[in-house]
């Protein structure tokens, strides 16, 4: 099993782990109360800065329950952490937009990650066919 090394940049957020049973993603806790106005955009802190080892990245997305509970949006929709942010002082943050007014409270589980390998280098190489079935495009099943 490998190590990741993480420094707990605030006292009173839950430290990080799988949720037994449910996912093999690990949520992610407000640093800070924060209050936000509709249409306001902000980084929330998560508390937390994670040295990924070399070849690694971590994709960074709200947790289902999100959206309905506070009312904000991932600006990004996804957030990739490459393992070259993983200093001291390379906190974690999710970007996010209020679609209303909220208060969300420290510790609060707003999103949740987990850690990927890199792609592999790819070659793409043009070509004036392709061999697959033709399902209709973007949307479609083909029907």
């Amino acid at each position: 099993m490998e190590e990741i090394k993480i420094k707990y940049l605030v006292d009173g957020i839950d430290e990080l782990r799988y949720v037994d049973g449910k996912s093999d993603w690990i949520d992610l806790h407000a640093a800070e109360t924060v209050t936000l106005r509709a249409g306001e955009f902000r980084l929330i802190p998560l508390g937390v800065a994670i040295a990924l080892p070399e070849g690694y990245e971590a994709h960074l997305v709200p947790r289902s329950s999100t959206f309905k509970n506070y009312g904000i949006l991932q600006t990004n929709s996804m957030g990739v952490v490459d393992c070259t942010y993983r200093g001291e002082g390379d906190q974690w943050r999710m970007p996010v937009y209020a679609t209303r007014d909220v208060t969300i409270e420290k510790n609060a589980r707003i999103c949740q990650f987990r850690i990927e390998r890199n792609q592999p280098r790819l070659r793409f190489v043009r070509v004036e066919h392709l061999d697959g079935p033709d399902r209709g495009g973007f949307g479609s099943t083909g029907k």
